[in-house]
């Protein structure tokens, strides 16, 4: 039953349950505990196929005719009949392919990002200006465009993104700073900013490779797009704290069209309307967020004692007694 129970544990967590979640509006009112249970769901879902194949395992090695646990695949098959040795091994091969597609899928999304993510810094260091390279550019706006890791591209279109990483940047473009007033540019690179301090591309990482790992019959498709909206949304805050919500809100707007990289995190994009909507709404409620941090504590603890501790003990019954 501790197989069972935590397939089907596994089935929830990486299926119905992030549609759900995907679906639930309180998100955006605490963002923060929102990605905190999004985290413990996919991290919960991992260790509940795994458990599950271990479980699985255990049952492998059910006690033969002498009492002692079986070792061989004959003993094995004689104690438990070709049908269910059979459906056996398929899950724990299940686990395996699970397990090797999920370290798989973390170091391709890695190594593909961070290649992006290089290629691209390399092109905005050749065709951009730094506030070094172009002081005529930055005299119009000294204190929001102060700091380092900066790019500006002479490019028309309103547009500011960030590339995250070790060698950081920060890029905005020329039409982003003759649309935005002061404040407004403020606004938009304290957003870029934050992404960049709270590294918010490694939650994408993680979340895109548990993503990859799981069959596309179990698995959600919109965990993705609900974490990439409270990424933005916890960015939001951190420039509502410095400029309020209208100059972000008028920042967002103008960039909302804005083309960027695979791998960079803007400030625009087809969540923009939502955020916009959020700025003028009802403000983050810390009674919604401690609610989430108590859910992603449960998700994580109440499945391993629950299921863990029994087949515990009969793996301990099964070896020692």
């Amino acid at each position: 039953m501790s197989a069972l129970a935590f397939t089907l544990v596994a089935l929830l967590l990486s299926g119905p349950v992030p549609a759900m979640l995907a679906r639930a509006t309180w998100p955006l009112r605490a963002p923060r505990a929102a990605i905190v249970l999004w985290q413990s769901v996919a991290l919960a879902a991992v260790l509940s196929a795994f458990s599950a194949g271990i479980a699985i395992a255990s049952r492998l090695f059910a006690p033969g005719a002498d009492g002692r646990p079986t070792a061989t695949i004959t003993s094995e098959i004689a104690v438990l009949g070709w049908p269910l040795w059979t459906a056996y091994v398929l899950v724990f091969a299940l686990t395996l392919m699970i397990g090797a597609r999920l370290i798989a899928s973390v170091i391709n999304v890695a190594i593909a990002t961070r290649r992006r993510r290089a290629h691209h810094r390399m092109v905005v260091d050749l065709v951009g200006a730094s506030r070094a390279t172009a002081p005529q550019r930055c005299a119009h706006h000294p204190r929001p465009l102060a700091g380092a890791g900066l790019r500006i591209l002479d490019v028309a279109q309103p547009l500011a993104y960030c590339l995250p990483g070790v060698r950081s940047r920060v890029v905005v473009s020329e039409g982003a700073l003759n649309a935005l007033a002061d404040n407004e540019i403020t606004a938009i690179l304290t957003h870029e900013r934050a992404h960049l301090r709270a590294r918010h591309d490694l939650v994408l990482e993680m979340f895109t490779a548990v993503n990859a790992a799981f069959p596309r019959f179990v698995r959600s498709a919109s965990a993705l797009d609900a974490v990439r909206l409270l990424i933005e949304l916890l960015a939001d805050d951190a420039a509502v704290r410095t400029t309020g919500p209208t100059p972000l809100a008028r920042a967002l707007v103008a960039c909302a069209a804005g083309h960027t990289p695979r791998g960079a995190l803007a400030a625009g994009g087809p969540t923009t309307v939502v955020r916009v909507r959020r700025l003028g709404g009802r403000p983050n409620s810390l009674l919604l967020a401690a609610a989430a941090y108590v859910a992603a504590a449960a998700v994580l603890v109440v499945p391993t004692v629950a299921l863990a501790v029994p087949w515990l003990t009969e793996l301990h019954r099964l070896f020692f007694a």
